[in-house]
């Protein structure tokens, strides 16, 4: 309902400014002080107070009194503070909003018939996913999430790089060195055993004390690189085998978070196609391309430093490569958004300024760049083999979820009667949550530090503190269930959200009803962390709900409205949740 009234208020000032002779462009439409228990507020009067030599409050009085002349449905009342127009909902408001959170679809937009393609992670093949790196998977599974509540067609791609120098050099190293002198791998998981081929390699390269040794290699991974440019079906089968059992436990590692994919894109596709030359034809005969130290470049307008679109050698770059594979998305998809590190901003910038060069509507091009997340112990890095794996994180957080699950059971003193089964999924539910939530719910260009004892905090804004609202609903619901009162998908039986009167009621009801246009925003600013944020004020709101508002123990009318404010929050949590890619227990 917070999206009809929205567009109410949007349709009443217009109108109201029109009939009073006044520009209607902006309309200043925003969020109300947080006293007030208002929905929207305006702060048009600014704007308008210099043309209609009024003070603003005068402006602003003037209008709450046009708008009130008109009908509404879902607007309340009007009334001004100072300068600004404060919009208080209709009872309307409320029971529709009861009403429409009954369905277990609450929060999902309508098909928007646009078809979208988030590509997110797309990290080397080079060895296992480390806690530097979780940020990408999480942001794009999440914003895949939000695309479709919006009602997005979404498909969700990795980009293979399975054509660049480190590969080469993980081929080559595959071939060179003995199973037998390398060091036991950290876990039997495919990723972890070829890792240290890689690992070795670049030992190998860099403090070789044999200068010939090193030539040798350096022509073999020259070959590599020169081969798949060439089409020597050899070397793709020789890349391949090391990309393809890399990647499997790569694949392992992020279903646990979870984040799954609909493709795997390789690069290399687009060199055997021919796109990739296509590409490099294309870029030749722009005016920006020119031919220095060597090597073709793109001298491209607002950016400062050349794209090198073809190496002395002949080979194309990973840019290169990418051009053709956006190409590619753009004849196959309405809208393209791709998660990138903060590190790849100036290769994005050129990125987009190439395919605009192309004659591309980068219009469509949507990019989301994430800072690092770190722990207190410091960074890491794949190549020099530092640094914590995520698999170990999401063991730890696994780990430390049961714990706390077990210390609270101890110091209950009634009997909640899990089974050994239902701490280990509830574990698990806590425990890969606090992760997935703690990093998802900071805005991604801001760095993270890791803290155990925030994430896991069931009293603070983390994690587990929003799921306990979804397994407290739950257990409300069941047992009314039990007393044949409601049915936990919903209420069967018609009630009157005029019941649901005191602040308490109210304030959970408005919250509820701004989880559509949570997701509206978060999908057009690709800002998955608002849905986070929107949680913890929901969750908030039903604990002084609970607190203030027995449910079980009501009268019959109140009892089942209330119920009814139950499920419908229980709904909008869940879903919420659901949207981050959080789950979300019936029982903690």
């Amino acid at each position: 309902m917070f999206l009809a009234m929205r567009a109410e208020v949007e349709e009443a000032l217009t109108a109201a400014l029109d009939r009073l002779g006044y520009p209607t462009d902006d309309l200043g439409i925003e969020e109300p002080p947080e006293d007030l228990d208002a929905v929207l507020a305006s702060s048009v009067a600014f704007r308008l107070a210099s043309e209609a030599a009024t003070p603003p409050p005068a402006v602003a009085d003037e209008l709450a009194d046009a708008i009130d002349a008109g009908p509404q449905e879902y607007i309340g009342r009007v009334e001004t503070r100072g300068p600004y127009l404060n919009f208080w909902p209709s009872e309307r408001y409320f029971a529709e909003t009861l009403a429409e959170a009954q369905s277990g679809e609450f929060g999902t937009l309508p098909d928007r018939e646009t078809s979208v393609v988030v590509e997110h992670t797309s990290a080397n093949p080079t060895g296992p996913v480390h806690v530097g790196r979780a940020r990408n998977p999480i942001i794009g599974d999440a914003l895949a999430r939000v695309l479709e509540y919006a009602g997005y067609d979404v498909e969700r791609h990795y980009y293979v790089n399975d054509a660049g120098r480190q590969i080469a050099v993980f081929t080559w190293a595959y071939d060179f060195f003995d199973e037998a002198d390398l060091p036991e791998p950290e876990r039997e998981s495919p990723e972890y055993e070829m890792v240290r081929y890689y690992r070795a390699a670049n030992t190998y390269l860099e403090e070789e004390a044999d200068e010939e040794s090193v030539e040798a290699a350096e022509a073999e991974i020259q070959s590599i690189m020169q081969g798949l440019e060439e089409g020597d079906e050899s070397a793709y089968d020789r890349v391949g085998e090391v990309v393809d059992t890399v990647l499997g436990g790569m694949r392992d590692t992020l279903e646990r978070l979870p984040a799954e994919f609909d493709e795997f894109v390789k690069e290399t596709r687009f060199m055997r196609d021919g796109s990739t030359d296509e590409i490099i034809d294309r870029l030749k005969n722009t005016e920006y391309a020119v031919y220095e130290d060597d090597a073709w470049q793109l001298d491209l307008p607002e950016i400062d430093k050349n794209l090198v679109f073809v190496r002395e050698d002949g080979t194309s770059l990973y840019t290169t490569r990418d051009l053709a594979h956006h190409e590619w998305k753009f004849d196959n998809f309405d809208e393209a958004v791709t998660v990138l590190g903060e590190d790849h901003e100036l290769q994005a910038r050129q990125l987009r300024s190439a395919l605009e060069i192309l004659g591309n509507d980068t219009d469509r091009l949507g990019t989301v760049h994430y800072s690092w997340v770190t722990l207190p112990e410091g960074g890491m890095s794949t190549r020099e083999g530092t640094g914590i794996d995520l698999d170990d994180l999401l063991d730890e957080a696994i780990d430390r979820a049961r714990q706390e699950v077990e210390d609270r059971l101890e110091d209950r003193i009634r009997d909640d009667d899990l089974s050994e089964e239902d701490i280990d999924r509830i574990a698990h539910q806590v425990g890969i949550g606090a992760v997935r939530y703690d990093i998802v719910s900071k805005q991604p260009t801001k760095g993270i530090t890791f803290e155990w004892e925030r994430a896991l905090d069931f009293e603070a804004q983390s994690a587990p503190y929003v799921q306990y609202v979804h397994a407290r609903a739950s257990g409300i619901i069941a047992e009314a269930h039990d007393e044949n009162a409601v049915d936990p998908d919903g209420l069967d039986i018609d009630v009157d959200a005029s019941d649901l009167d005191t602040d308490a009621e109210r304030t959970l009801l408005r919250e509820i009803a701004r989880f559509p246009a949570v997701i509206e925003e978060a999908a057009e600013d690709l800002q998955p962390h608002v849905v986070a944020t929107y949680t913890r004020d929901l969750a908030e709101a039903f604990n002084t709900f609970y607190r203030e508002c027995p449910v079980l123990d009501a009268d019959d009318e109140t009892r089942d409205a209330r119920l009814a404010l139950v499920v419908a929050a229980r709904h909008a949590v869940g879903n919420a949740l659901d949207a981050v890619g959080v789950q979300a227990p019936d029982s903690m």
